[in-house]
C-alpha cells in the first residue's frame, strides 16, 4: 500500500515538472516571437484585425507633429493612410515608418497589435515588398503636386526626381501647375529627413 502511494506521488511530481517545463518553453517561445516583431509588423497586425472597422491610430512624427490616421496599405518601409485630423478630411498621406516617433494606441488594441508574426525576409503581398522610393517614383511619374513635411518644416511642390536616398522637389505655389516659370527652387531632400507626404 505504501509503495502505491509513493509511486502515485512520484508520478504526480513528474507530471507537474513536465507541465512546468512545457509552460516555461511556451513562455520563452512567446518572448522570442515578441522580440522579433517590428513596428511595421505590429501596425499590419492591428490593421488586419480591424478589416470590418478600421482602427484609428494617433501617430507622432519625429519632428513632433501628431496626426490621427486610418492606415490603408503597407509597404516595406512605409504605409499610406487617410488623415482623420480636423481640417484634413479626405486627405491621404504616405508615412515612412522611420519617421515615426511614437504610435498611440487605446489599451484594448495592444493585444491585437501583438498578434502578428514577424515579417519574413520577403513579404507575401506585392505592396509589402515595395519600398518608399517606388511609391515616390510613381508620384513623380504622375507629376502630382504634394506637400512634403520635413523635420524643419513643410513645403509644397512636385517631385522632379527620386534617387536612391533622396528626392528633388520643385517648390512652387499651391494650386499652380509645375512650370519652369513657377518653380522658386529645387530642393534636394534626403529621404532620412522626410517625415510625411500629403497627397
Amino acid at each position: 500500500m505504501r509503495w502505491e502511494n509513493l509511486f502515485d506521488d512520484l508520478e504526480t511530481q513528474l507530471e507537474r515538472e513536465l507541465t512546468a517545463e512545457e509552460l516555461d518553453l511556451e513562455i520563452e517561445e512567446e518572448r522570442l516571437r515578441l522580440g522579433r516583431l517590428s513596428v511595421r509588423d505590429r501596425l499590419v497586425a492591428l490593421h488586419d484585425s480591424g478589416k470590418d472597422a478600421p482602427h484609428r491610430l494617433v501617430v507622432t512624427l519625429s519632428q513632433g507633429q501628431r496626426l490621427v490616421v486610418h492606415p490603408v496599405a503597407f509597404g516595406r518601409d512605409w504605409f499610406s493612410a487617410d488623415i482623420a485630423t480636423e481640417g484634413s478630411r479626405g486627405q491621404q498621406c504616405i508615412v515612412p515608418i522611420s519617421a515615426l516617433a511614437a504610435v498611440s494606441l487605446e489599451p484594448t488594441l495592444v493585444p491585437r497589435s501583438l498578434s502578428g508574426s514577424a515579417t519574413p525576409d520577403v513579404p507575401s503581398s506585392l505592396s509589402g515588398r515595395l519600398g518608399l522610393t517606388f511609391v515616390l517614383r510613381d508620384l513623380c511619374r504622375r507629376r502630382r503636386a504634394i506637400d512634403v513635411v520635413l523635420s524643419v518644416g513643410e513645403v509644397h511642390g512636385t517631385l522632379d526626381r527620386v534617387g536612391r536616398d533622396h528626392i528633388d522637389l520643385a517648390v512652387h505655389e499651391r494650386g499652380v501647375p509645375r512650370r519652369e516659370s513657377a518653380v522658386r527652387e529645387v530642393r534636394i531632400v534626403p529621404l532620412a529627413g522626410l517625415q510625411l507626404v500629403r497627397l
